[in-house]
């Protein structure tokens, strides 16, 4: 795992890990590379469910506490994007910058 939570294997897509823990995600800010799919491995470590989304790009994952799961974004252009927790919107924030 590379600083900033990315691991780049030969092939694989950038991968950045986000730990959400009673309603705050870990890292709050992400810097993608523009252009390319990456992969954000989401761990809720509770206590309750998380509903990760972006009504944008129409991603939605529900996991529940203790749960990890992983979801795929497209190919974004520079700019910056933002994710929730649906269950926590005011602390469950996720700012995805492509860069």
């Amino acid at each position: 795992m590379l600083p900033g939570g990315m691991a780049v294997a030969a092939g694989e897509l950038p991968a950045f890990e986000i730990v959400v823990n009673n309603g705050y995600f870990k890292p709050k800010r992400i810097e993608v590379p523009a252009g390319r799919r990456v992969k954000l491995i989401l761990i809720n470590e509770g206590p309750g469910p998380l509903e990760f989304e972006n009504d944008e790009m129409h991603i939605e994952k529900v996991l529940n506490a203790g749960a990890r799961s992983f979801v795929v974004l497209p190919p974004l252009k520079p700019g910056q994007y933002d994710f929730v927790d649906e269950f926590n919107p005011i602390t469950g924030e996720l700012t995805v910058i492509a860069k």
